[in-house]
């Protein structure tokens, strides 16, 4: 019964597919779409994965819509609304294959952040005196954690669950604790 409603309400989101076919964002939102079918184990053509994610996932649909500004993307949240507490700074330069971990009151505020973000719950990223901080590329942050102000998290890195960082992290790094401390470096312990 849940899979006739899923497809039944795919007809509605086909307004979506015009909308990514026509996406300036489109490359990122592949990689978005194929980020997804690897971790939940899907397989398909991009435009079935896409309407299934968008069908079942309002967090992938909050990443969706802010790749897609507009009066169609308000419109289409209407029908198909957004996860309400997962929340995208409108000036977040977001890299492409986002995923996410149920992120329930999240909120991502960086000036920029780089492709293969893993972000879980109660997340904050925000700034610190109109200062953001920006992220590289395969960057994992766990539940609860922290990052603000004016600093670089660099590519590789893994913030663990409730660290608070308001320091600059190196590649291939692994940070925790309050303040944030770095125990891993290039796989070695510190």
């Amino acid at each position: 019964m849940r899979s006739l409603f899923i497809n039944a309400y795919k007809l509605l989101l086909l307004p979506h597919v015009i909308m990514y076919q026509m996406s300036k964002n489109k490359s990122k939102i592949n990689k978005d779409i194929n980020r997804w079918a690897e971790a939940k184990g899907f397989s398909g053509k991009k435009i079935s994965l896409l309407l299934t994610f968008l069908a079942v996932s309002p967090d992938f649909r909050t990443i969706f819509y802010h790749r897609n500004r507009g009066v169609l993307s308000m419109i289409l949240n209407i029908i198909c609304p957004k996860e309400k507490y997962f929340r995208i700074d409108i000036d977040t330069k977001l890299g492409g294959g986002v995923l996410t971990g149920h992120p329930y009151s999240t909120i991502l505020n960086a000036d920029s952040i780089g492709e293969n973000l893993y972000v879980n719950h109660l997340v904050t990223v925000g700034e610190v005196n109109g200062k953001r901080p920006n992220i590289g590329n395969n960057v994992s942050i766990y539940t609860g954690a922290i990052i603000i102000g004016d600093i670089m998290i660099g590519d590789n890195c893994v913030i663990g669950a409730g660290a608070v960082v308001v320091k600059n992290v190196p590649d291939n790094c692994v940070v925790v604790g309050n303040p944030g401390r770095i125990v891993k470096k290039d796989g070695e312990k510190v």
